[in-house]
């Protein structure tokens, strides 16, 4: 049981785990939930936990029985219901690391860098002290830019509001871990403009990622406070099919304006991408799969689907093709699997073990036959060819299941979502509102 005067700061306490009585692990903390009053100091309610499944739920802190160094004891019950931020919320981590306050003592302003939560007599946690760095400083020569300050909540004043362009530099360090999918979920949870100010921190091969990962109204809203310059560039990071799934959301003149903007090559793969039905092969695939010559030696195609930037279902094939090997290719041979490349000498060519017996799917194929096909044959990714028998690209399993899902599938409150660690009550803990528990 946490003592009175316990004190935790904020963002040490993130991605600690969360444990039941007996031991079993239920989630990490991802953040602390404060109310802000106008008097006195902010009081902590309760952790966002992710559980199994990425879902992030909400724990009031009335049913935490002790927060110490390295984890956070529950009484176990949790409540898998998603956690929706209420308007009189405030999240630590997402919304107060990189606010810029006020010192109260007149001294200049400073950055957010951390909040400590303190347990007290009658058992709230409040938020008692923020540790800040001064960004500028108004006389006293003792004083200096970047020193650090841990000052009591009330010395600092703006801690209620969010600055005009507040930074996210503290946040995405807590966050840098995450896979691209997870650190989506994160940023889809936000209130617009802290999203916008977390996205634009992001380089741009991380944002591209991510934005693979969110629903069209989040991509078209985060791509559209850029500057088309970095809207290309972005772009140009982005999976061509995923990049061309995103323009085909924005207006004619603002998707040739980046289009033009964007590398000729870059450019040239989406254009083509975009001529085609939303609903068919071509408007499914990827023209970047893994593609080599029948005389590549096995040694070198592992190498090729071992790269980083390869998902899964596309590293589970090589296609084989005659030159040029860029889509669209010479005349289409046939696959080669990932698993039969294992178990044969790495010397040998691929062309001696290519798989000629699985058809490929026209360009203007429905994804009714896509998915039939894949199902069928239990692949991760089916080829697309031309008129020709030419390459253009392959359609991944999931890009079949991005079309098949709804578009709100991230929003459903399905309880099933991962395996459930324990029982999901949904009585309320003593002392928490209607939906907190």
């Amino acid at each position: 049981m946490s003592s009175v005067g316990t004190r935790v700061f904020v963002a040490r306490l993130a991605g600690t785990s969360v444990f039941d009585p007996i031991g079993d692990e239920v989630g990490k903390v991802r953040d602390v939930v404060v109310l802000v009053r106008l008097k006195g100091a902010p009081r902590a309610v309760g952790l966002v936990v992710e559980v199994p499944g990425r879902r992030r739920v909400f724990l009031p802190l009335t049913r935490v029985t002790s927060i110490d160094a390295g984890q956070v004891i529950s009484t176990g019950l949790v409540n898998m219901r998603r956690f929706e931020q209420r308007m009189s919320e405030t999240v630590v981590v997402g919304e107060l690391l990189d606010r810029t306050v006020e010192l109260a003592d007149g001294s200049g302003s400073a950055r957010v860098e951390d909040v400590a939560i303190e347990l007290q007599r009658n058992g709230d946690w409040l938020a008692t002290k923020v540790f800040v760095r001064r960004t500028d400083q108004r006389g006293g020569l003792l004083r200096r830019r970047g020193e650090t300050l841990l000052v009591a909540v009330e010395d600092v004043v703006g801690l209620g509001r969010p600055s005009a362009a507040q930074g996210a530099r503290l946040l995405l360090a807590q966050y840098e871990d995450l896979k691209p999918a997870d650190l989506a979920d994160v940023l889809h949870d936000m209130g617009v403009t802290r999203r916008l100010e977390v996205a634009s921190a992001l380089d741009d091969e991380r944002l591209a990622d991510v934005l693979e990962e969110l629903p069209e109204d989040d991509q078209v809203a985060i791509l559209g406070a850029l500057g088309r310059a970095r809207a290309a560039d972005v772009l140009e990071a982005m999976q061509p099919d995923d990049a061309a799934d995103l323009l085909a959301e924005l207006p004619h003149d603002q998707v040739t304006e980046l289009l033009a903007l964007m590398e000729p090559d870059e450019a040239k793969d989406v254009r083509r991408l975009l001529a085609y039905a939303d609903n068919t092969a071509g408007g499914l695939m990827t023209t970047e799969p893994v593609i080599l010559g029948p005389e590549t030696s096995i040694a070198a195609a592992l190498a090729h689907v071992r790269r980083q930037d390869l998902n899964p279902a596309l590293a589970s094939l090589v296609f084989v093709a005659r030159p040029p090997l860029e889509t669209p290719t010479g005349r289409y041979i046939g696959v080669v699997h990932l698993q039969r490349m294992l178990r044969e000498p790495p010397h040998e060519a691929i062309g001696q073990i290519v798989d000629t017996d699985l058809e490929p799917v026209a360009v203007d194929a429905p994804l009714l036959t896509v998915t039939r096909q894949l199902a069928t044959y239990n692949l991760l990714a089916l080829p697309v060819v031309d008129e020709q028998r030419r390459l253009l690209g392959a359609v991944s399993v999931d890009d079949v299941l991005d079309h098949l899902l709804p578009d709100d599938w991230r929003e459903t409150d399905d309880v099933h979502a991962g395996p459930p660690t324990r029982p999901t009550p949904t009585v309320r803990a003593p002392g928490q509102g209607a939906g907190r528990g």
